[in-house]
This record gives structure tokens, C-alpha cells and sequence, in this order.
């Protein structure tokens, strides 16, 4: 069956208009409760979210929705997603809810759920969930007298969770004369952030740090990396961290100012895991987004690099298929399922950290480890996502490109999860070239499907 409501993460969209209104996430705290309460006991589901105006709004609809199906409803505030995973699985809830739009500018908002064990939901139970909604479920199920669900707020989460982070870093070390410039992104990690790289020892230089309920992600974060550059050459820092609104990407800089994707990111930890023995069967798992000198850089390493689909829930079912342990995206959505069991931005700066610490290197030493080859992105707006398989000018044109590169460089196109885009994605060793390229398939795009 073909999914209704969930995307690649969730359900996301302008908040206040279908799906993202108060309705929905009170349709989906009823299922979410109604899927998940399987014994006869006692239930609770934890509900955080990130720091956007229509968090509150949607907030009351989800604990409203999940109390109403007799499950209590543990309500935690602006917490990263990685946080609200946490607390989920430690609280030994029946399962977790982020109210976020991870990256997406704050008009925008979504729902995603984790499982008790932390884990993003796989589809099947995302299938069960928009049944139970789009088929008017019986209504009878719903509990009365004391058999309704209560609320209640766990105010501790924020320091549970700096706990469980700062776990991630090894005990024998600080960070000890290190400035760290981190902009928050006026998100979900504006207080707890900080508060990790301080207790470590750290100097800590705060940017992205006040938010409004309108200001998550404007100019900030993770998408403006140039933002933590600019602070990082002003203070001299030793390193940047970006944060997107949810807390689960990382995208650093050097002291230098110069961005450091996720790519150069899962190079640096792989290749040392590689050395230590640690990195399981050798081998990375990483998106076709990925760039190819990730791959050159880890064979060169003696490991290997597996691809998947464009999306961290697809890294971690390869990741917990086949026994990986690290695994992650471009984007900075990086796993490191030895310390968690989703994307953590905190965990991953914390691991870079110590790559820094354990060599006494700089991040531009650790980053050389890696060459990467230009690279251009164009989305294209469309009317419709046909299979492009199917449209002859479009498979014309990408063989034509193929043969351009001869074999030094890559084009594909994928479909958003969540907007009506289509993504190009080419790349090759001369940026000029690769740009005519990417613009010559877009202009076939909007011809066909624009």
C-alpha cells in the first residue's frame, strides 16, 4: 500500500493547513496510542518538539489525541530528537513523539514517532497508523472515567539527556582549552547543546541561542553554516558546530572557517574506527547522496562503503540488517549506533571531539583525509513525479552526461520525500562543466514535468 500522510520523516507540512493541523495530531495521538497499547496495563508516550510557534498548538492536539485513547502522555518540552529517543527508551515509554520540522523554515511543522527502543518507525506500522485514521476506526475503543489517559510533565529531560550525551565522550578526556563557537539554530538544542560542551571543559561561544517561535533555522544552523564561520574566525575559535532545529544534523568548521559536511565528518570516524578495530566488517553506510571521495577515501583506508537511499531511516535499517555501526549522510545526519539509535548532532561533534583530543590535531589536519569532488544540486520544481525511465528526452540526456563524464564523476535524479521537487545531483572534476550540465537536465525537466 502506498503511504497517504508519512514522507521520508514523518508527516510534515504548513502548520495549521492539511495534514499538519491540530486535528491530524490529535488523529495521530489516538492512533499512535491505539497502535502501541497492546496489554492490559498502564501506557505512556513521550511528547517533545522543537521550538516553533505551532509546537504548542499541535503540542495539546497530540497529548489530547493520545490521552483520549486511555494512554498517558509524558510531555517534555523542547527537547532535541535524538533527546525525546532517549528519554522514550530509558523511560521504558511505549513510544515517542517530536513535534518538529527538523530543518524546514518555522511556518512549516511535522510529527515523527520513534518506537520504544528508540528507533524510527518502519512502514508497516506508518501503514497501521493512517488506517486507523483514514478508515474511521470504532470509536468504542475509547476508555472513559478513570480509564482516560493522563498528562504530565517530566521536567528533568533536558538534564537526563545532557547526561546520556556527555556519556558519549570518553571519561579519560576534556575538553580542556578548546573553543567551540555552536549556533543552535534558535532550535532544540539551544539549552542542552551548550550545556555539553561546557561541562566537558570547554569554551563555550553561543550563537542561535534565542528563540522566538519564528526565528528556528533563519539564517542559522546547520543550512547557514557560513554563520558559525564568520563567529569562528571573529573569536578564534578551535572548531564550529551547526545544529539544524531538531538537533539530529551537525555540520562543522574548521578554525580555519572552512565547512566540514557530513561526508568529511564519516571519513574522519570511519577510518580511525578502521585503525582501532572498531568499525564493524570494515564498512560505511552512506546515501548515494554521498560524495565519491568519501568511497575513495575509505578503500584507501581498507574498508568499503554501501549505499543507500536518500534518507537516515534507510542508513539505520541497512545499518541494523546487516550488524554496521556507523552509518550516515551528507546532510550531518550521522549515526553512530555504538552510543545512539538515531541521527545526533551533539554525539556527533562529541566524536569529532575526540578524534581532535586523541591525535591533537586540528580539524583541518583530520579533514585532508578526504578529497572531495565538485559537486552541484538543483531542485525543479514539478507538476507531477512521473518515472522518469519513462520520459525519453530525460533518459537522452542523462546518458549524454554519462558519456561527458566517461566514468570521473556521477548524475542522477531523485524525487523529494516531501515537496514537489525533483533533486539533480551531478558531479565531476571541473565545477564549470558540472554546472552546464546540471542546467541542461534541469531545462529538460521543466519541459517535461516543470
Amino acid at each position: 500500500m502506498e503511504k497517504r500522510l508519512f514522507g521520508t520523516d514523518g508527516v510534515r507540512g504548513v502548520a495549521n493547513m492539511e495534514p499538519m493541523t491540530a486535528e491530524m495530531a490529535l488523529q495521530l495521538g489516538r492512533a499512535i496510542a491505539y497502535v502501541f497499547k497492546k496489554e492490559a496495563r498502564r501506557h505512556k508516550i513521550v511528547i517533545g518538539k522543537d521550538t516553533r510557534l505551532s509546537g504548542y498548538m499541535l503540542e495539546s492536539a497530540m497529548v489530547a489525541g493520545v490521552c483520549s485513547m486511555g494512554v498517558d502522555a509524558i510531555v517534555v518540552g523542547p527537547l532535541p530528537t535524538p533527546g525525546i529517543a532517549f528519554v522514550t527508551s530509558s523511560m521504558r515509554a511505549d513510544a515517542g513523539v517530536v513535534i518538529s520540522a527538523s530543518h524546514n523554515p518555522y511556518q512549516d511543522n511535522g510529527i515523527k514517532f520513534f518506537s520504544k527502543d528508540g528507533l524510527k518507525l518502519p512502514d508497516e506500522i506508518e501503514l497501521l497508523l493512517e488506517r486507523f485514521i483514514f478508515e474511521n476506526h470504532d470509536p468504542s475503543h475509547r476508555p472513559t472515567a478513570k480509564e482516560v489517559g493522563k498528562a504530565y510533565r517530566v521536567d528533568d529531560a533536558r538534564g537526563r539527556y545532557v547526561v546520556f550525551a556527555k556519556n558519549a565522550f570518553p571519561k579519560d578526556l576534556t575538553l580542556d582549552g578548546i573553543k567551540i563557537a555552536i549556533d543552535c539554530a534558535n532550535g532544540a538544542a539551544y539549552k542542552v547543546a551548550p550545556a555539553v560542551f561546557s561541562e566537558l571543559g570547554a569554551e563555550v561561544i553561543q550563537v542561535g541561542v534565542e528563540p522566538d517561535g519564528e526565528n528556528i533555522n533563519h539564517d542559522c544552523g546547520a543550512l547557514h553554516p557560513e554563520n558559525v564561520a564568520r563567529v569562528v574566525r571573529e573569536t578564534g575559535s578551535d572548531i564550529g558546530i551547526a545544529l539544524d532545529g531538531d538537533g539530529d544534523r551537525c555540520i562543522m568548521v574548521d578554525e580555519k572557517g572552512k565547512v566540514v559536511d557530513g561526508d568529511f565528518i564519516l571519513a574522519i570516524n570511519a577510518l580511525a574506527m578502521i585503525k582501532e578495530g572498531t568499525l564493524r566488517k570494515n564498512t560505511l553506510v552512506a546515501t548515494i547522496m554521498s560524495n565519491s571521495g568519501l568511497e575513495e577515501a575509505i578503500e584507501r583506508g581498507g574498508g568499503k562503503v554501501l549505499r543507500t537511499a536518500v534518507g537516515d531511516r534507510y542508513v539505520m535499517e541497512e545499518m541494523l540488517r546487516n550488524g554496521y555501526n556507523l552509518g550516515g549522510e551528507q546532510s550531518g545526519h550521522i549515526i553512530f549506533l555504538d552510543h545512539t539509535t538515531t541521527g545526533d548532532g551533539i554525539i556527533t561533534a562529541l566524536q569529532i571531539l575526540k578524534r581532535m583530543v586523541l591525535d591533537g590535531k586540528k580539524l583541518s589536519e583530520l579533514s585532508s583525509a578526504m578529497r572531495s569532488y565538485p559537486q552541484v544540486l538543483l531542485n525543479v520544481k514539478v507538476r507531477e513525479k512521473k518515472d522518469l525511465s519513462s520520459i525519453p528526452s530525460v533518459t537522452h540526456a542523462l546518458d549524454d552526461i554519462k558519456k561527458k563524464l566517461r566514468n570521473r564523476g556521477r548524475v542522477f535524479i531523485r524525487y523529494s520525500g516531501t515537496e514537489p521537487l525533483a533533486r539533480i545531483t551531478v558531479e565531476g572534476e571541473k565545477e564549470d562543466e558540472i554546472n552546464a550540465m546540471a542546467n541542461d537536465l534541469a531545462r529538460v525537466l521543466k519541459k517535461e514535468i516543470g
